[in-house]
């Protein structure tokens, strides 16, 4: 999988592309992250990519000619690539569109800055416009690395166990929260890991988990389950000494 990200910050990237999952994942040739500076395409003496927005009011505006440049060149390669604009005026990211954009093999993510983009480069280009949030950021490249990481997760190989991403809360293949999980110590301050998963029998630990699960999601976000009727006796408590 492939994501070309067009940002004028892209210094901010290298520690991100560094760590853990997705590094071995770039190493392994799984994921290709190539970042491209908006100012590489300014026609402007000092690499300007911004400007005053015409009708007047705060803040400067990304100038169309530089971001619709350097996209149509990303397209010249990558003609199938999926262009995505990181806008808290998008569609809303769930778990959901994840999987359904996991189907593309090549991402184009546009990350704005200050009042955001030339409306022209909507027009012209006609990305996919994703929100990961009702809330402002100072700019989309944090946003461009939350969706890469999401994206990432449905890539074959990029995890150790490829249930992990089915088992994951909110995806299609669970739909209620992730249940509780527990390692060593047994024993922590009064608080001790339930004997069920400590009896090897794999049945019962199924059950208590989904058990787990439905009472996480009911307690959490039980908007998540409308269909679904249980009673609270249905329900184990936590264990605890």
């Amino acid at each position: 999988m492939r994501f070309d990200v067009v940002t004028l910050f892209p210094e901010m990237f290298p520690g991100y592309l560094s760590q853990s999952i997705l590094n071995k994942s770039i190493e392994a040739g799984l994921i290709d992250v190539r970042l491209h500076d908006l100012r590489d395409w300014s026609k402007e003496k000092h690499k300007n990519v911004d400007d005053r927005p015409y009708g007047g009011g705060p803040g400067m505006v990304l100038m169309v000619e530089p971001v619709v440049e350097c996209v149509e060149s990303i397209r010249s390669e990558r003609p199938l690539a999926r262009t995505i604009l990181l806008t808290p005026q998008g569609e809303k990211l769930t778990q959901r569109k994840v999987e359904s954009l996991s189907d593309n093999e090549d991402f184009i993510f546009l990350c704005g800055r200050y009042e955001g983009f030339d409306q022209r480069v909507v027009d012209i280009l006609q990305p996919e416009e994703i929100s990961i949030g009702d809330f402002v950021l100072n700019g989309g490249e944090v946003a461009a690395m939350v969706l890469i990481d999401t994206l990432i997760r449905m890539v074959p190989g990029v995890l150790g166990d490829e249930n992990s991403s089915i088992q994951d809360s909110f995806s299609s293949g669970n739909r209620m929260l992730e249940f509780s999980q527990y390692t060593r110590p047994r024993e922590y301050r009064g608080f001790s890991v339930p004997e069920i998963l400590l009896s090897g029998n794999h049945g019962k630990i199924r059950e208590w988990r989904e058990q787990e699960s439905l009472k996480r999601t009911k307690e959490r976000r039980a908007d998540l389950l409308p269909s679904v009727e249980s009673s609270d006796k249905d329900i184990e408590p936590r264990n605890k000494k």
